[in-house]
C-alpha cells in the first residue's frame, strides 16, 4: 500500500490517512516472529550476553533509544541486568572508521572489537538493505551471534539473512520507523512484565 498516493488539502485529512496507514503497517508484523524475538532477547539477558543495536538516520535514533529502554527499562523491578550497546551512539568511533576505513564498515568494525560468541545483534533499517547494516549482519552470523532484523519496504537482504525478521508492510519511511519504535517499546515492556512480580504491575509506570 503506497502512502501517500495523492496530495492533501488539509493536515487533518493527512493525519487520518497517516494513522490508517500506520494501523495497517503495525498489524502486518508477524506475531510468531515477535515471540521469537522476545525469547531471543530474554535468553540473551538471562545469560548475561550483550545485545548490540544499530541503524542509520532515524533508525540510529531508534537504536540509541533501544539501548535506554532495554538497559534501564528491562532492569526496572526485575532481576535482569541487561548489557546493551548501540553501535550508532559513538560518533567519534563512527567517524574515525568511516573516514579511515569506510562508512560501510562502521558497525562491522565495532562488532569485531566488542562482540563475543552468543551475543545478539538487532538491526533497524527501513530498506533492510543498507550496506553497513548488511555487513554487520554478515559478520554477526559468521561469529556465532543471532540477529533480529527490523525491516520495511521489501525487506532487503537483511530480511533473508536474519535469525528473526520483524517486517513492517509499508513503503513510507516515517510509518516504518514509527512501527519499529513501537516494536522496540513492546519488546522492552513485555520482557519487563515477564520478570516482574505480578503484584507490582498495576503499581508501576511503563
Amino acid at each position: 500500500m503506497t502512502f501517500p498516493d495523492k496530495k492533501f488539502d488539509g493536515i487533518g485529512g493527512f493525519f487520518d490517512a497517516y494513522m490508517t496507514t500506520y494501523q495497517h503497517a503495525a498489524g502486518s508484523v508477524d506475531h510468531q516472529q515477535m515471540a521469537k524475538a522476545a525469547d531471543l532477547l530474554m535468553n540473551c539477558y538471562q545469560r548475561s550476553s550483550t545485545l548490540f543495536s544499530c541503524g542509520n538516520g532515524g533508525s540510529a535514533a531508534i537504536s540509541n533509544h533501544l539501548m535506554c529502554d532495554h538497559l534501564k527499562g528491562c532492569r526496572t523491578d526485575t532481576d535482569f541486568r541487561p548489557r546493551v550497546v548501540s553501535l550508532s551512539s559513538n560518533i567519534e568511533t563512527i567517524t574515525a572508521v568511516g573516514n579511515d576505513i569506510g562508512f560501510a564498515d562502521i558497525f562491522r568494525y565495532q562488532l569485531s572489537s566488542l562482540a563475543a560468541s552468543g551475543d545478539v545483534l538487532i538491526t533497524i533499517s527501513s530498506s533492510g538493505d543498507s550496506e553497513n547494516i548488511v555487513r554487520a549482519v554478515d559478520w554477526a552470523l559468521q561469529n556465532d551471534m543471532q540477529v533480529i532484523a527490523m525491516t520495511g519496504f521489501d525487506g532487503g537482504r537483511t530480511a533473508k539473512m536474519a535469525t528473526v525478521n520483524l517486517h513492517v508492510d509499508a513503503d513510507n519511511y516515517g510509518v516504518v520507523e514509527d512501527v519499529h519504535q513501537s516494536l522496540m517499546h513492546i519488546l522492552a515492556q513485555f520482557i519487563r512484565l515477564q520478570k516482574m512480580d505480578a503484584s507490582l504491575v498495576t503499581k508501576c509506570k511503563f
